[in-house]
């Protein structure tokens, strides 16, 4: 298998995924319903998790699909998977809902609970984020590729840039936040917090609250190729995948920390 080859037929997937979201988009009627656990749907989601399955379906490697908007594979079943695609088709739906334009589509592929490869396209930006291992980590923007590579730094240092959720600290992050010597704080939402690091304009992503695992594992894919890394609090190893239990443990996304 040719990563960067793969990984160029996803860009193209995640590219049409963000097509059909702009075309809800522009719409009055985002087609706003919520699901069992209250979280939003729209049509954008769901339009954009058919593009992607067909689209996956059709490569000429052929692994499972694990989505958000999939009924859920049975533990029994995916234990046994050697790789797996891992989507999530419109993360930050409510910034959707709200219209600023900080949502993405989300494309990884997991090799033994690892993320080898993942695809980040935002949509209303027109800007593409892919990284594979073995390759290195890109930004496709204005008909241009960059390489991503994070600038190296200490959490001693002052003056940190510190990505955070639009909505709220929560007790947990504002403790780690006021370790810090004067950081600036970088409201984002969606997976764009791990690429404002993957692009070095932060440095630092505490996540001490609920997340599944298709909503990091793309961009931990691309921010851990730009040098970067994500870590479990409670074990202090890179975030794991394929878990009997989807939810991740909270944990903290890194640029190049220097112990």
């Amino acid at each position: 298998m040719d990563k960067k080859e793969l990984a160029q037929e996803v860009v193209q997937i995640a590219r049409h995924a963000g097509a059909a979201i702009m075309a809800i988009y522009s719409k009055k009627d985002l087609g706003v319903e919520l699901k069992a656990d209250e979280s939003p749907l729209t049509l954008a989601d769901q339009a954009a998790n058919e593009v992607i399955c067909r689209a996956l379906e059709k490569l000429s490697v052929q692994y499972p699909i694990i989505s958000e908007e999939n009924k859920a594979v049975p533990y029994e079943t995916r234990k046994n998977y050697d790789y797996h695609w891992l989507v999530d088709p419109l993360d930050g739906t409510k910034e959707f809902i709200k219209r600023n334009g900080e949502f993405t589509v989300n494309i990884a592929l997991i090799h033994a609970g690892k993320p080898v490869m993942g695809v980040v396209y935002v949509p209303c930006f027109d800007e593409t984020y892919w990284g594979a291992e073995g390759v290195g980590a890109f930004l496709e923007a204005n008909g241009k590729t960059t390489r991503l590579e994070v600038p190296a730094f200490k959490l001693a240092d002052e003056g940190l840039n510190v990505v955070c959720s639009r909505s709220h600290l929560n007790d947990d992050t504002q403790a780690f936040v006021d370790k810090l010597k004067n950081p600036s704080l970088v409201p984002t939402g969606s997976s764009l917090k791990f690429l404002i690091i993957a692009k070095g304009e932060a440095h630092v992503y505490p996540r001490l609250g609920p997340t599944m695992e298709w909503d990091t594992a793309a961009a931990q894919a691309v921010l851990e190729q730009a040098g970067g890394s994500v870590i479990d609090e409670e074990t202090k190893q890179p975030l794991r995948y394929n878990k009997e239990n989807l939810l991740n443990p909270y944990f903290i996304a890194y640029g190049g920390l220097q112990q």
